[in-house]
């Protein structure tokens, strides 16, 4: 059945105050997305020293220079991301299948609230081949030093401390591409060792 609309004429200064607060509103949330966007972040590229930092973590403080003379699978994260749900469980099983030649994944959270990164946790334990080193960075300050765009960001770290590789996302197509990746590293790690 077709739609009938009824037009309706306002008194000029009516037009005008609804115009007015429709702006007003309209600046309001610019406002406020302009609070939540920072200035642009600028990835950091493969060759570059890797940010140092230190958080606090489920087990403990973590520190990237702690690391040092390990491959670091490092991943920002958050509760509220639905590729960060997939990626969980590829990262134990990378974990799982490379700490022992030396991969070491660090998953940062970047929750306000340490309760919603916990309850992320407690519903992929079971997915979970293996626990990750987890640290916790509210202020958000990690991801933009390392010039996160996206959840998750991957940043791999070789054990001299430079970066070898950023990605943002994750997608099962992008599983091959950060296994050879990662392989690599590995491989290089362990000539450089002998």
């Amino acid at each position: 059945m077709p739609r009938i609309l009824k037009t309706i004429t306002l008194p000029a200064q009516a037009g005008r105050d609804l115009h007015q607060r429709a702006l007003r509103r309209r600046a309001i949330c610019l406002g406020t997305l302009a609070g939540f966007i920072a200035p642009p972040a600028l990835a950091i590229d493969a060759g570059q020293r890797a940010p140092a930092f230190a958080l606090p973590g489920l087990d403990g403080p973590v520190q990237l220079e702690a690391l040092r003379g390990k491959v670091v699978l490092l991943d920002f994260w958050a509760s509220w991301c639905g590729p960060c749900k997939l990626s969980f469980p590829w990262l134990s099983a990378m974990q799982a299948r490379h700490g022992a030649a030396g991969l070491r994944v660090v998953a940062v959270n970047v929750d306000r609230e340490r309760s919603a990164a916990d309850a992320f946790l407690r519903a992929l334990q079971p997915q979970m081949a293996t626990p990750l080193t987890i640290a916790f960075d509210s202020a958000g300050q990690t991801p933009v030093s390392y010039g996160a765009k996206a959840m998750p960001t991957s940043v791999l770290v070789g054990p001299d401390g430079l970066v070898l590789l950023q990605h943002a996302g994750f997608r099962d197509a992008d599983k091959p591409a950060l296994e050879a990746a990662l392989a690599a590293a590995l491989g290089a790690q362990g000539r450089a060792s002998k």
